[in-house]
């Protein structure tokens, strides 16, 4: 009886063994997916027709069919640090993208490839906002205060002087009217800089709030809307003079904007909000879209549609189903 269950227990273990180092075609594997409606996302932009979208862990994605399908972009060096803002040039071909460790890449072929031109291995304050002056200079803004500047497109870069007020204060975004003659600098502790020579020199504007600004739109009316940490929304006049308060029902942070054809503001901001304005940014009407991410920016591909990144991935624009507009204590801040 032994004999024949040794027998047994050999022949399992040939077979198993046979099996093992056998030739076998192996399953397919499952279908992959980038997981853009999953991943963080800090910063959209457009190269023509191209839509892009950077953020955690030093991901940049584009899209050449408006969002149904995404790429990954190809980037010479993967520091897996966060990007935070990207911009291109007029020719929607040269682009810049910054971020955290001072981390800068570049693109000549609309954001297929990056190429890195600066990186602080040893940490440094984070750079928060791209922006290309009609001059061809790029300047990048970031943490404390720091502010670069390059001439020559972007592949070196040295440090940019600007107004004392500045302090370390943080500079969260830098931003151009639409004929590129004047510029913002917005940021930390209600600083406003304005330039009025397309970006040759800055000047401190008169404070009036003492919070963050972290975004900045130009109006088509000529003038300006700044905005950020609890609703605190402002809008100046073509004439440059004061700024006005504008009506948000709830104290909702709001980090970037776009502006329909009917000429309809959209902020995107904390809890999945949109503050939406038919009055020039005067009034706010608060909207909800998908769950309760942090909404970190929007734009438009077109026909008024387009995409919404945050830090729990992509999702269209407008939402597949609005809500009513919500209360203050809807808001959720």
């Amino acid at each position: 009886m032994k004999t024949a269950v040794g027998i047994g227990a050999a022949a399992l273990v040939a077979f198993a063994s046979a099996l093992a180092f056998a030739p076998r075609t192996p399953p397919p594997l499952a279908p992959t997916s980038i997981g853009a409606e999953k991943l963080q996302f800090n910063t959209l932009a457009m190269a023509g027709d191209r839509l892009l979208a950077a953020g955690a862990m030093g991901e940049i994605l584009y899209s050449d069919d408006q969002g149904t399908h995404w790429k990954a972009a190809k980037l010479s060096e993967n520091r897996q640090a966060l990007l935070v803002n990207m911009a291109f040039s007029a020719d929607k071909k040269t682009g810049i993208v910054v971020g955290h460790e001072g981390w800068i890449l570049r693109t000549t072929d609309a954001g297929s490839t990056w190429q890195e031109m600066s990186f602080d291995k040893q940490g440094s304050e984070p750079l928060m906002s791209i922006a290309h002056l009609p001059s061809g200079d790029w300047v990048a803004t970031g943490a404390f205060g720091r502010a670069q500047i390059s001439k020559d497109g972007g592949k070196t870069w040295e440090k940019l002087e600007l107004p004392a007020e500045v302090e370390d204060k943080h500079l969260n975004r830098i931003v151009g009217s639409e004929n590129g003659q004047e510029w913002l600098i917005v940021g930390e502790r209600g600083l406003i800089l304005k330039s009025q020579d397309s970006g040759r020199s800055w000047q401190a504007q008169p404070e009036f709030y003492n919070g963050s600004f972290y975004n900045a739109m130009p109006l088509r009316s000529g003038g300006w809307l700044v905005y950020g940490m609890r609703g605190n929304v402002f809008v100046q006049s073509a004439d440059g003079k004061q700024w006005d308060k504008s009506e948000v029902p709830a104290p909702v942070s709001f980090f970037g904007h776009a502006q329909e054809k009917d000429g309809t503001i959209v902020l995107v901001g904390q809890g999945s909000m949109l503050g939406l304005s038919d009055d020039g940014g005067k009034s706010f009407k608060l909207e909800r879209a998908k769950g309760r991410a942090t909404l970190t920016d929007i734009a438009l591909t077109g026909q008024d549609k387009g995409w919404i990144s945050s830090d729990a991935g992509l999702q269209p624009f407008p939402p597949a189903a609005k809500l009513a507009p919500q209360s203050s204590q809807g808001a959720n801040p």
